[in-house]
């Protein structure tokens, strides 16, 4: 930029060659190389001015984190989140949302994605991963960002209503009830980012890439027509509930699926080291660890974990290749490897951060219990079908009550 900014005005008098002296353009260039001196200072100057605003907010911001890991809030919250939730994803997922919401209220951006990531993002992670939901950590920063910068139009504190209220000379709280109902017909694209992390890029292909931004793209349209009443005429009831449950399907067809083939063969946790032996390299596993909370010795704390193949290739120099050297080439130390009872890992390894909830030094051993590999089953993808089939019966019925073109 500091480039472009130097050389924009003599490059302009250069073009003009053809109709300019050699001297007059000597001239024009010297000229312009003083304006693009005199473009970058005020450009320096207003950038300075800029991030005072944004300066102040993280600072502001900085305190806030600070005094929660201080005082070991964020742990509160996602205590208190797992608890209302009752082990329950979605409404886990609800509350993080709302709770999300409420910390973004009158934050600028960048304050409001430094405070929602820092206290909400975990949450989701660590609650999550309790109920074996396992959530990339781009995917809850995606989710908890996305309801923090909703705040900007939820009444009373949304900035931007009264923004917008002082444009069009309304009332900033019914214009901010107004716009948060519209925004609730586009709140199921965090749900997306957690169930379909393909929807990231995370893994796939160009084809699927493709398949997936078509799938996004009509579940988004099928879940607005269903919440604003209207699709090709007005929708009565059935017609709006059946648009949901498209719209749900759409959204998660691995649900259905679920009810009619289990996603995993599930094993004991004592035949972790013969599975891990036998797994082929490419594949990866669930390990279910369950163990004594370290804040309350008296409860039992589950978490569930995934072992990738990259875990166990990078380090596999003196260790060998049987399944005992691949768990602790992934990062799992173990005091009894046949029963699958665990060692606190050392700062810094893999599994550090993951398992400091675990007391490794209670009576009872923190212990892997069950290990999930993926089944052999249908494709998720098949339950479009059914879902498509609803669209188009819905769009039949509306289609003889349509008085307005739809196009």
């Amino acid at each position: 930029m500091i480039f472009i900014v130097f050389t924009q005005h003599p490059l302009k008098a250069l073009l003009s060659r053809r109709t300019t002296p050699t001297a007059d353009l000597l001239q024009k260039m010297a000229y312009g190389l003083s304006l693009g001196a005199q473009d970058f200072i005020e450009g320096m100057i207003g950038g300075a001015r800029n991030m005072i605003g944004i300066a102040v907010a993280t600072g502001a911001a900085g305190v806030i984190i600070g005094t929660v890991s201080l005082t070991g809030a964020h742990q509160v919250i996602g205590e208190f989140v797992e608890y209302l939730s009752g082990g329950n994803l979605m409404a886990m997922l609800l509350l993080v949302a709302l709770i999300s919401l409420i910390l973004g209220m009158g934050l600028p951006t960048t304050a409001n994605y430094i405070v929602v990531s820092s206290m909400m993002a975990p949450v989701i992670v660590s609650v999550g991963a309790q109920s074996g939901l396992i959530v990339p950590l781009v995917t809850a920063h995606f989710f908890v960002f996305y309801f923090g910068i909703l705040a900007d139009d939820t009444p009373p504190v949304g900035l931007a209503n009264f923004a917008a209220a002082a444009i069009s000379g309304g009332d900033p709280i019914r214009t901010g009830i107004q716009s948060f109902s519209y925004d609730l017909r586009t709140a199921l694209l965090p749900f997306l980012f957690i169930f379909s992390t393909e929807l990231l890029l995370i893994d796939v292909s160009i084809t699927k890439a493709v398949v997936i931004f078509i799938v996004a793209t009509g579940l988004m349209m099928v879940f607005a027509a269903a919440t604003q009443g209207y699709f090709f005429a007005r929708s009565r009831l059935w017609e709006s509930l059946v648009l949901i449950l498209v719209a749900l399907t759409l959204l998660r067809p691995g649900f259905w699926l679920d009810r009619f083939q289990d996603p995993y063969d599930s094993f004991s946790g004592i035949n972790l080291v013969s599975i891990a032996d036998t797994l082929p390299a490419a594949e990866k596993f669930r390990l279910v660890i369950a163990g004594p909370d370290f804040g309350d010795p008296d409860e039992i704390y589950q978490r569930t974990i995934v072992i990738h193949p990259t875990d166990y290739a990078r380090n596999t120099d003196g260790l060998g290749t049987g399944g005992l050297a691949r768990l602790e080439a992934a990062g799992l130390s173990f005091t009894n490897p046949q029963l699958g009872q665990l060692q606190e890992p050392l700062p810094g390894t893999a599994f550090f951060e993951t398992f400091k909830r675990f007391d490794f030094y209670g009576d009872i051993p923190v212990t892997v219990t069950l290990v999930h590999i993926n089944a052999e089953r249908l494709p998720k993808e098949l339950f479009y079908m059914p879902a498509v089939l609803l669209l188009g019966f819905i769009i039949a019925v509306q289609r003889r009550r349509q008085t307005i073109p739809a196009y």
